[in-house]
């Protein structure tokens, strides 16, 4: 779930190699850069901040090598960041990284990789807890009119645009249930004991479907925006939105699937600040019984990819443990609600 920063996969001489291509790649030699600091602390990619000499930061990502396992939407997840780096970053008002420098192909100069800029702050998690009630309110309706922003955003077609799960479709239905599909063959090989039959989730996924119909504009969703993926700046009770990072799961289809994440394990219905400032900016802010289905379906579709990816990120007994006592009644519930809004 998500990369704030992310643990070293590639040896450290290849990974800080590649780097060093990328940065000069994307105009900064040797010699400009001052500095190199790792992010560590994430699942995905290998990230380092690169400081250059004049002042300015840059972010250098690299993904797993070729061939690590993971999950079927995973495949070429650098193509989706620049492209959400790309698209958010041309609204000229969202806190987001701009795209600096991106090598698809492992021959390309360090290839694959990529350069955004640096968003300055602390992630949102780190420093909640030195926020008043009235900072967060603030900085709550700030999120929702940067993630309204966000969803003006138009595609090209619905799903994910690195091309994973195959070409972009023309419906969210069909997309949708694409990306469902793909996320039920990977918990069949990495999930031995599911919270319920995969053929009764893929039942109850396909019977809900319907609804999907109702979204007709393919939206840029970002579909990680924890709290670990929102930077906050400044000084207490002074604080503003910074960064909105780590779009690299993105894909294009419905906007109501980002408050998923936004409250996660929660209820975005009782985030009225939130609310409040997408409505502002122009986000549709109202949930009725179709979009409170539709929210169902893709709460569990995420807390199945939470416990899916267990699997080939080699989760311990710890981790696995939270994740059956949390995650698993949480999906559970989630797909009750769809098939109670559906009546099957």
């Amino acid at each position: 779930m998500g990369e704030a920063a992310h643990t070293v996969r590639d040896g450290a001489a290849d990974g800080e190699t590649r780097t060093d291509a990328l940065l000069a790649a994307a105009g900064a030699a040797g010699a400009d850069v001052t500095g190199r600091v790792p992010l560590t602390g994430g699942t995905y990619n290998t990230v380092v901040r690169a400081d250059l000499a004049d002042g300015r930061r840059w972010v250098v990502k690299i993904p797993p090598p070729a061939g690590t396992c993971g999950l079927s939407y995973e495949k070429d997840l650098l193509r989706a960041e620049a492209e959400f780096c790309s698209r958010a970053a041309a609204l000229g008002d969202v806190p987001v990284p701009e795209l600096v420098h991106a090598a698809f192909g492992p021959s390309d100069p360090g290839g694959p990789g990529m350069v955004t800029t640096h968003r300055p702050g602390t992630a949102w998690h780190e420093c909640a807890g030195t926020m008043d009630d009235t900072e967060r309110r603030r900085l709550r309706g700030l999120l929702g009119q940067g993630v309204a922003r966000l969803h003006t955003v138009t595609g090209p077609g619905y799903g994910y645009p690195g091309g994973g799960l195959g070409p972009l479709a023309p419906t969210w239905g069909e997309a949708f249930t694409a990306m469902t599909d793909a996320l039920l063959a990977d918990a069949g090989r990495h999930l031995p004991e599911p919270p319920l039959p995969l053929d009764r989730i893929r039942r109850r996924f396909a019977a809900a479907r319907p609804v999907l119909d109702d979204v007709t504009r393919p939206a840029l969703v970002h579909f990680d925006l924890w709290q670990g993926n929102l930077l906050v700046d400044g000084p207490p009770g002074r604080r503003v939105l910074s960064g909105i990072v780590d779009g690299e799961r993105m894909f294009w289809g419905d906007p109501v699937a980002d408050f998923v994440s936004l409250a996660l394990f929660e209820d975005i219905g009782d985030d009225a600040d939130f609310l409040a400032g997408y409505a502002q900016a122009g986000g549709p802010a109202v949930l009725d019984d179709p979009a409170r289905l539709r929210l169902a379906l893709y709460r569990a579709y995420l807390y199945l990819i939470m416990l899916v990816e267990a699997g080939p990120r080699g989760y311990g007994t710890e981790q696995r443990a939270w994740l059956r006592g949390t995650v698993e009644p949480l999906f559970t519930a989630a797909l009750t609600e769809a098939a109670d809004r559906t009546g099957r």
